[in-house]
């Protein structure tokens, strides 16, 4: 996907939206609930938006997201990742997991671009955007795991994140699947005794 001021617009809220949400958690001021109904709030904006032209909402959304998909789509997979990584796995690890969503996805997609070499992984994702998004994912998530745990899971999230997972014949979104990969990574890592 080419880096549009649309898709640097959504990316760079990607990565603010995730170091926000782990500072504010990480500080106890949200806490899972919290983001539940927030979610529970964003499906009804979504659903509204379909029907009706909400001024904050409409605002956003023109700002912020892509025109094929259902309104709010991004962020509501977002924080479904977000709130599966808080319930599976304990706080650093689940922070970790999100901090790697937040920053290697959005660098991935920022770089990406740039790059040259395709993946065999998927038609539309490039080598660059992968190695970059596990760089600076894993160098995000250091400050809650070791860096061992923050690096292998942050590349191995990036690999995830550059296939296309088919589950029922639907793609499932990386916003859901890279936070569970990463967080599962270094809980192996830990069992294994890394």
């Amino acid at each position: 996907m080419p880096v549009t001021p649309l898709e640097i617009r959504r990316q760079l809220l990607h990565i603010f939206l995730g170091l926000t949400l782990v500072t504010l958690l990480n500080h106890g001021i949200l806490d899972s609930w919290n983001l539940f109904w927030i979610l529970i709030l964003g499906i009804i904006l979504s659903w509204l938006s379909l029907k009706f032209r909400i001024p904050i909402v409409a605002w956003f959304l023109d700002k912020f997201e892509r025109k094929q998909v259902r309104p709010g789509k991004g962020a509501i997979t977002y924080f479904i990742g977000v709130i599966l990584a808080l319930q599976i796995f304990p706080p650093e690890i689940a922070y970790a997991a999100i901090l790697i969503l937040a920053v290697g996805d959005g660098v991935s997609s920022l770089i990406g671009p740039f790059g040259k070499l395709r993946t065999k992984l998927s038609d539309k994702k490039l080598l660059e955007g992968t190695i970059a998004g596990g760089a600076f994912g894993g160098a995000a998530a250091m400050v809650f795991v070791a860096p061992l745990e923050a690096f292998v899971a942050a590349f191995i999230a990036m690999i995830f994140e550059a296939m296309e997972i088919r589950f029922n014949q639907k793609l499932l979104n990386d916003n859901v699947t890279v936070p569970l990969v990463a967080g599962t990574v270094i809980v192996l890592l830990r069992g294994w005794g890394f």
